[in-house]
């Protein structure tokens, strides 16, 4: 039993990766059933209820059939309670621990903020220590899981999806920026760099947006730093539609805060890509080395400015870091039959 969480209508990393798990653990000739609950974390108190209601789930058992193992991977999902349950940890509810007090930090400004924080922190306490064994998707979640709850871990990386799909193509004259279009993804990062660089440097931008605010803002800063000529809105894209733009980009600019994963490293890395990234965004330093496979810049516009011109003006760099990322990526070897493997020892 894979037990996660799912916000209705909202589709991303952790709902790929539960289903490219599934897969293969059918692949493996296991029996497996993704077990999802829907998720609404406004008002804050709703998170509570949710959090009763994962303990009040009792799947030991289905149709008379022992279920042998449940795979916990998403708050409060993994708080179900099953003798022999395995955690690999997409993430915990952050706005109670790194982003409490934020920008994006939600429970912080309710009148019940502190007490809803305190129960997240002493459930996910005394819940998670009852695993057989604790994965994370990262060493940036592994590190945050220690930090504030006490608790070791050991990161389990896995393939992207599609990974057997992606190939390396031309190196074109665009940056390509992927990802869901959400104020934590940072896209404006790369807009307020693009109105600093001396070279001509072009962007693709592409995900679909789930904050609307935020991707009209970006629409407007465009309009206003006269970027219209140098920057592309493509929004969501269909995968071979993505699959050529990866492989025919000259880099990947990918300036998450804190991510807890990241596809789109991996996703670059297949690709041949350079990606150029910022020392706060988490999971993709997990992989990329400075100037080795790619460039982590401090997440400052005139930082990222610099970064953009040296892979705009200096080809042959951007082509090497590229390979070299592509490189290691193979040497990891990276598959789904070893994640299951741990994941069942």
């Amino acid at each position: 039993m894979i037990a996660t969480t799912q916000v209705p209508f909202v589709r991303g990393g952790a709902e790929l990766l539960a289903e490219n798990l599934h897969a293969a653990l059918l692949e493996a000739g296991h029996e497996a059933e993704i077990v999802s609950i829907p998720f609404k974390w406004y008002p804050p108190d709703r998170i509570l209820d949710h959090m009763l209601a994962s303990r009040l789930m009792k799947i030991e058992e289905s149709c008379g059939t022992r279920n042998d193992r449940m795979i916990g991977l998403k708050f409060p999902a993994y708080m179900m309670p099953h003798p022999n349950k395995v955690m690999w940890l997409l993430h915990q509810y952050r706005a109670a621990y790194d982003t409490w007090d934020s920008p994006v930090g939600d429970i912080i400004n309710w009148p019940d903020g502190n007490a809803i924080r305190n129960a997240i922190r002493s459930a996910d306490e005394a819940i998670i220590p009852q695993c057989r064994a604790i994965y994370t998707l990262s060493q940036g979640v592994s590190d945050r899981l220690r930090r504030f709850n006490g608790i070791e871990s050991v990161p389990l990386h896995h393939p992207p999806p599609g990974a057997a799909s992606l190939r390396r193509g031309a190196y074109g004259d665009y940056v390509l920026v992927p990802s869901r279009i959400d104020e934590s993804k940072r896209q404006h990062l790369v807009l307020e760099a693009l109105a600093l660089t001396r070279q001509p440097v072009r962007a693709v931008f592409i995900g679909a947006g789930n904050a609307p605010g935020y991707e009209r803002s970006l629409h407007e800063r465009t309009q206003s730093a006269g970027l219209q000529d140098r920057v592309q809105w493509l929004g969501a894209v269909t995968e071979q539609q993505k699959i050529g733009l990866y492989a025919d980009c000259l880099a990947v600019a990918y300036p998450p805060i804190d991510e807890d994963y990241g596809y789109v490293t991996l996703e670059a890395m297949l690709s041949g890509k350079a990606v150029l990234t910022c020392s706060d965004s988490g999971g993709p330093l997990d992989f990329v080395e400075d100037r080795e496979t790619g460039l982590i810049r401090e997440a400052d516009p005139q930082d990222l400015a610099d970064a953009l011109d040296l892979l705009w003006s200096d080809r042959p760099l951007a082509a090497r870091l590229g390979t070299a990322g592509f490189e290691n990526y193979q040497a990891q070897d990276f598959n789904w039959s070893s994640v299951v493997a741990r994941l069942l020892a």
